[in-house]
Formats: C-alpha cells, structure tokens, sequence
C-alpha cells in the first residue's frame, strides 16, 4: 500500500510541475496530494497542510495582481493596471480557444501587454514609454510564472521527503 501512495504522489507532484510550467495552477494538486497523504498514512502534519493552503492562496493572488504590480512598478496608471489584469484574462480565454495551453500563456500575456499599451499609449501619447510600462505587465506575470512553478517543486519536494520517513 505504501509503494502504491508513493507512486500516485509522486504523479500528482510530476503532474502539479507541469501544470505550474504551462502557468495553471500545480499548488493545489500538491495539496490535494498531501491531503491523500494525510488521510492514507498521517504525514504530513497538520501544520504542514495549513502552510500548503496560505502557500496556494497567496500565489494565486500575486498571479492575479501580478500584471497590475508590474505597471505600477515601472510608472503607469492606476487604469493600465486594471487593464493588464482584465487583458491577461481575455487574452488567456482567446489564446485558449486557439491553441490549449500554449495559446493560454501566449494570450495572458499579449493581452496584458495589448491593453495595458493601448491606456498608456492614449494618456502619454509616447510609444516608447507605453511599451515600456506595458512590458511590466509581461515581466511581472512571467516572474510570477517562474515562482509558482519553484513553489510547486518545493511543496513537491517536501511532501515527498515527508512520505519517505
């Protein structure tokens, strides 16, 4: 039984770090993984699966405000930031509908950079300081694309190395 709770952790880890590369959301199939764990052999600790949860919650919610820091980090408006995160969504759900997953990233962060550009190309009327505030929306969502997929192999990881005790 034991060998068997390995492997199928060792497959949703595997699983959750693809997911977090393709930027979807790896966090919580490393939860649901420890969550198995616990119910099937009681490792790992409790505190353990309650850091898991702040851990997911808070990289879903710097993913979310991500293109929005990234404007407001390099100068732009308040408006740009919003529009960063509305193009991200809009984008993902096109570039989707396109090409799945590939078409997800590609979209989230042309969408970003769309309409955060097009605010700040409409209040400064300079292309290149435009194009510059909107490439923070891209930096700052592929920044955040790397940390997620690191947190994922880090709650993998310790997830593992909990079930091999």
């Amino acid at each position: 039984m034991e060998i068997l709770l390995l492997i199928l952790t060792l497959l949703l880890c595997g699983l959750a770090l693809l997911l977090s590369a393709l930027a979807l959301s790896g966090t919580w199939v490393v939860l649901a993984a420890a969550l198995i764990t616990k119910l099937s052999a009681g490792v790992p600790g409790w505190g353990t699966l309650w850091a898991f949860i702040l851990l997911c919650i808070a990289v879903e919610l710097l993913e979310a405000l991500a293109g929005f820091m990234g404007i407001q980090k390099r100068g732009g408006s308040r408006l740009a930031g919003v529009a960063a995160l509305l193009g991200g969504v809009i984008g993902a759900i096109i570039g989707t509908s396109f090409i799945p997953i590939i078409g997800t990233i590609a979209g989230m962060l042309l969408g970003s950079f769309a309409l955060a550009y097009f605010c700040e190309q409409s209040r400064l009327r300079h292309h290149e300081k435009a194009a510059h505030i909107a490439f923070g929306a891209v930096w700052a969502r592929l920044g955040v694309m790397l940390l997620k997929t690191g947190l994922t192999a880090a709650m993998s990881l310790w997830l593992i190395l909990a079930l091999l005790q």
